[in-house]
């Protein structure tokens, strides 16, 4: 991996917020999931986003990980954790923490996506933010109470899934990626990319009143 060109730490604080949808998905419906997170980044003004798959990382990807302010990362859970492809990902930015913590202070965010209603998807949240947490990045969890958990709820409640380290989709295994996860499932998605992209704006307002203070 080329890091020579890279700068250390969070995205510049010049020009639009930037946010990067870092994710992989085995059979389409993460990819869903992770587009639901882009559009909810993208209704935030002056937040541009990258939809970035991870499956073959490249000296662009890279770079555009670098300049990001934020990356939301996104994993099917198989087996009860990331898939692998994600992991050979992760252990591939070894480099980046070693060399000073290249992400240190960028925000972060995770979710996943599943068969099962649980699938064990809060241990592949739990793997995406310690990750995070070993590059210096800051966590940004889900905002919204639990759905679909009383006598009166719906299965269309936000957050029908009940997580709050990240957002969580289950989608049938017998189902195309056009068809799940259900729309319930990626409204939460979206609303975890309007949270990320708010959070970071805010972040960033603090950190150039704080520069400015300074100078």
């Amino acid at each position: 991996m080329s890091t020579n060109h890279m700068d250390r730490g969070a995205g510049s604080n010049h020009g639009p917020i930037r946010v990067a949808v870092a994710f992989h998905s085995g059979y389409g419906h993460t990819a869903r999931q992770a587009e639901a997170v882009a559009e909810g980044v993208g209704e935030v003004d002056g937040v541009k986003v990258d939809l970035l798959p991870v499956d073959d990382p490249d000296d662009d990807l890279w770079a555009l990980l670098q300049e990001a302010d934020a990356i939301v990362f996104g994993s099917p859970t198989y087996m009860g954790s990331p898939s692998a492809v994600f992991k050979s990902f992760a252990e591939r930015t070894g480099s980046l923490m070693q060399d000073g913590l290249r992400w240190r202070d960028k925000i972060a965010a995770g979710f996943t996506c599943s068969g099962s209603m649980s699938g064990d998807k809060l241990n592949t949240l739990t793997d995406l933010a310690i990750f995070a947490a070993q590059h210096g990045m800051i966590w940004v969890g889900m905002a919204q109470p639990a759905g679909w958990n009383h006598s009166y709820s719906s299965i269309e409640d936000l957050n029908r899934l009940g997580g709050w380290l990240g957002a969580m989709a289950q989608a049938n295994a017998d189902q195309a990626p056009e068809l799940v996860p259900p729309e319930t499932d990626l409204r939460t998605a979206r609303e975890l990319g309007r949270r990320v992209a708010t959070v970071t704006a805010a972040y960033r307002r603090g950190v150039v009143a704080d520069q400015s203070a300074t100078t």
